[in-house]
Order: structure tokens, then sequence, then C-alpha cells
């Protein structure tokens, strides 16, 4: 569901590659109108040096937005504590970034709900299907009460702190070569072309969909020769793989969403006084703001030209989907596995699910 490592460890833009298309590209166009980024590894000496290793190229504006991150808190602690920023999995994999933080190797690492959720389910709440029918409902949620039991729990469990504000990788939409999806009945016996991740097969079998895992670089071929109906995905990825060639028809459905919690170590964390926690707080947390505008900007530049080309979007009827869900026990399902406390925190901000 995001370049960072799914619950096998890596996910379907990390391997994937569509003609000429990389996985590099597809993410970079999302970085659009922000300069040429670097990576921020102040030559001065520094007190207190720390490291964050994320796998984004450095194109993309969640590395950007890092960097200025880290030029604030090397401005504001003038020069005694630097951040050196990592991108491209220069240090590693997502998994293995993970477990690097984990180790205390790493200082601040990325951590998308999907890595997470390997490791502490709940962290899964924001990704649930239909969940959420836009931005304002996912910040409100993440900036108040479920945001702050899902950063609760992964420093009690995690013994990571996870900073305010949740970064952005965006809402997954549906295209097809024609038919138009607007109620959970249209994509019936649909075959869909999904990443392979367990809970994207598993929510669109719930659909009554035809989810047909296969690596992005056979979807160009599938799509043209009609072995699948439509596929799955964020909108640098339709724009960027020319999709419109062979899909024709957006459903703007919003399905599933992800993002990234800003993870530091705890020891690393503990050894900061006061001072310098809240300036590190505040570089992260705005950087994550600035992102989230970044994201979403460029969500609509990309919309707007595929307009251009001809592709038709949509919205949909977000009740029918979430009643054929609940029908077949998928949210139920979920419930029992978050539990009671985190499920509450959810549906406070969802609205009722189960």
């Amino acid at each position: 569901m995001s370049f960072a490592g799914a619950s096998r460890g890596s996910c379907h833009f990390q391997s994937e590659r569509i003609g000429r298309v990389s996985r590099r590209s597809v993410l970079a166009m999302a970085g659009m109108g922000l300069g040429a980024p670097f990576i921020a590894r102040p030559a001065r000496a520094a007190d207190i040096t720390w490291r964050l290793g994320h796998i984004a190229p450095t194109d993309f504006a969640l590395h950007v937005r890092l960097v200025e991150a880290a030029g604030e808190i090397a401005s504001r602690t003038d020069g005694k504590m630097r951040l050196e920023v990592y991108g491209n999995g220069e240090l590693g994999s997502s998994a293995g970034l993970f477990a690097q933080l984990r180790a205390g190797k790493l200082d601040v690492v990325p951590m998308t709900n999907q890595l997470l959720a390997a490791n502490l389910a709940l962290a899964a709440l924001p990704m649930l299907g239909f969940a959420f029918t836009g931005y304002d409902g996912v910040w409100t949620a993440l900036d108040g009460e479920l945001g702050g039991f899902i950063r609760r729990q992964i420093k009690e469990r995690l013994g990571l702190i996870a900073m305010d504000r949740c970064w952005n990788f965006g809402f997954r939409q549906v295209t097809t070569s024609g038919k138009v999806v607007k109620t959970a009945a249209d994509i019936e016996g649909m075959r869909l072309r999904t990443p392979p991740e367990a809970e994207l097969v598993d929510l669109f079998q719930a659909l009554k969909a035809l989810p047909v895992a296969m690596p992005l670089g056979d979807l160009a071929k599938a799509l043209n020769s009609h072995a699948v109906d439509g596929q799955e995905g964020v909108l640098p990825l339709v724009k960027a793989a020319r999709l419109g060639r062979y899909q024709t028809v957006c459903a703007l459905t919003n399905h599933v969403w992800d993002g990234h919690w800003m993870c530091v170590g705890g020891k690393s964390w503990a050894k900061l006084p006061d001072n310098l926690q809240q300036i590190v707080a505040d570089a992260l947390n705005g950087g994550g703001l600035s992102q989230r505008k970044d994201t979403m900007d460029a969500e609509a530049s990309f919309k707007h030209a595929l307009e251009a080309t001809g592709m038709t979007f949509n919205a949909v009827d977000v009740g029918s989907f979430r009643s054929a869900l609940r029908k077949v026990g998928y949210y139920s399902r979920w419930q029992t596995k978050i539990g009671d406390d985190g499920w509450a925190s959810l549906e406070k901000y969802s609205g009722r699910l189960v």
C-alpha cells in the first residue's frame, strides 16, 4: 500500500517496473515543483548527530521536506544538533530500516501504517477499506484521538516515539477500461489487478470482485489484452505508467489510505533535553503538514493531466461499499483483531462500521 515495506517486508512499488516507468519515477512525481533536493549532511561538527533513513527517491516530497526539517533543526540549535537524511534506500530496505531503528542504529525512520501493522495490528486502523471518504476525515482522526491512540501504542509496544503529525502517502483509486464504478454492485465479478498484499486482496474479495495479483510489469499487457478489467492504485501510478492508454474511467473510491509516522528511537529521544525534543518535534511535525499539502496538490495536478488525455472521473456511493463489507463480516473481523478500544477510536471519526 506504500513504498515502505508491507508485512512481507516490501511493497509493490519497491521492485515493480512497467515498461520504462520505474518505482522511482512513479514516486518522484509527487515531488513536483519542489526543486532539486539534496542529502542533508552538514560539514560542521555537531554535539548531537542523528541519522534518518527512508526508501523514497530523493526528489520525492517526503525527502525534500525532511531535508528542510533537518535545516530547521540545525538553525534553531546553532549547529549543535544535526539530522542526516539518507533517502532512496541508501541505508537499507524498509524492513531493514525498521530493524535498525529498534536496535538503536538509526534515530528516525518514517514508518507506514502498513509496516507498523506487521508488529502492531492496530496501526492498520487508518487503512481499513472505506474507513475515510477523504483527507479532511483522515487528518481530523490522525491529529485527534485516533492518532493519539496509535502513537501511545507505538510507544508502549514498540518502544518508539511517533511525532504528532502523520505524513501522507495517499488514497488508492480504481480505474477501468470503460465500466463506471459507483456502487459496490458495480465492482462485483470485476477482474481487478491488485498488488500482492493480502490486505488489498482480502478487501476486494470481500467486495466480490476477482482480484488478480500480478507484478506491475505485467499490468500493461494484461490491460491491453483485457485479461483484467481494471486496476487499483494511487494516481501517480496511473499517470506515470500511462495507464490512460488502456483505462478510460477512474472511480474516486478512496478505498484505502496510508501514510508515514515519523518514528524516533526511544533511547535517542530520551537522551535529548526538553528544549531539543521540542525543536525536533516542531521541525518534523511542520514538515509533515507541508508534505501533506504537497501530496494533495500533486494528486490534483495528476487528475487534471489525466482528464486532459480523456480519462473521466466519478465519485462513488461510499455507503454501498461499507454496507457490502459489513454484510460479509469484513469490519467485524478487523474489530476482533484490533480490539474494542482501538475500534471505538476509529468509529469516533469514521462513523459506525460494524
